[in-house]
């Protein structure tokens, strides 16, 4: 499993520095048994606890991780890492969020200008639809890197998700300022102005989105339900179409079953395009 120490085998130190050099290596189990080692000579390396949680980390083994991560937290209290990736297993592996969220207020309490920790914690109450907070820490996280496209990015889905129109709007924008091309920040711009009853505003947010991604079918959908509802019959159609060819299990059921279509059922252009993608395509 690991190297048998042939030198000074009641080392601690040389225990600790093999556990380092296997996790170099991507030998995570070896790693384990020699931190294991290390820590049977000293138990109160806050070292040797935290590089032993992140090989469990690694191996997948996040309550093993945290537990470790805990263990070298109540040695050093005030050191940063242990907390912080406590807080990004509970994130992002468990969805335990607010103890995520603890976790990472503590990492803040000696680094309270770290980026990460604010913008994680925003991502937490993100998660648990407590918005108000969640925007709060975008702000503060914005405050120290007002370049960073995510953190606008996420504000924004907050916002809209909040029902604040207007302020999710102004995010995308930011996200777009700095990302001009990007497809996320067009599509869910065109879906708030969409939901404003925007819908001219909708489509160009929509077309901007599909110059990056031409082959997102439910973008094309949301175009052609912008057009059907503006009573542009032709756009609304080749919008369809689009959609169509590209998902055609999902659209053509929602071309036969959607509200926003019962105007066009009995128009023969539509049923000549319903008939002819359910034959091509078997649905």
């Amino acid at each position: 499993m690991y190297k048998p120490l042939e030198c000074r085998p009641d080392s601690f130190q040389e225990w600790y520095q093999q556990g380092n050099a296997l996790c170099d290596k991507g030998c995570y189990q070896e790693a384990v048994a020699s931190y294991d080692r290390a820590l049977e000579y000293n138990r109160r390396s806050y070292w040797a606890w935290y590089r032993k949680g992140v090989a469990l980390e690694k191996l997948a083994d996040y309550q093993g991780a945290i537990e470790h991560y805990a263990q070298a937290a109540s040695l050093k209290p005030s050191n940063y890492w242990s907390w912080y990736q406590q807080g990004c297993i509970f994130s992002a592996e468990l969805a335990q969020y607010e103890q995520a969220i603890a976790c990472f207020s503590k990492a803040l309490v000696n680094h309270p200008r770290d980026y990460w920790s604010l913008y994680r914690i925003a991502e937490a109450y993100r998660q648990l639809r407590n918005y108000e907070q969640a925007v709060l820490f975008y702000h503060r996280a914005l405050e120290l890197r007002p370049h960073d496209y995510w953190a606008w990015y996420r504000q924004g889905e907050a916002f809209q998700h909040w029902e604040k129109w207007s302020a999710a709007i102004d995010s995308y924008n930011s996200a777009l300022a700095i990302k001009p091309g990007d497809y996320w920040a067009w599509y869910q711009k065109g879906v708030v102005y969409q939901k404003l009853g925007d819908l001219l505003a909708a489509i160009e947010c929509y077309t901007q989105a599909l110059t990056t991604e031409p082959q997102s079918a439910f973008t094309w959908y949301q175009q052609a339900c912008c057009y059907a509802l503006l009573d542009n019959y032709n756009w609304a159609i080749t919008s369809l179409e689009k959609a169509i060819d590209l998902y055609p299990e999902k659209y053509l059921e929602l071309a036969s079953s959607e509200a926003i279509w019962s105007q066009y059922r009995n128009h023969p252009g539509f049923i000549s395009l319903i008939v002819n993608k359910k034959a091509k395509f078997g649905c």
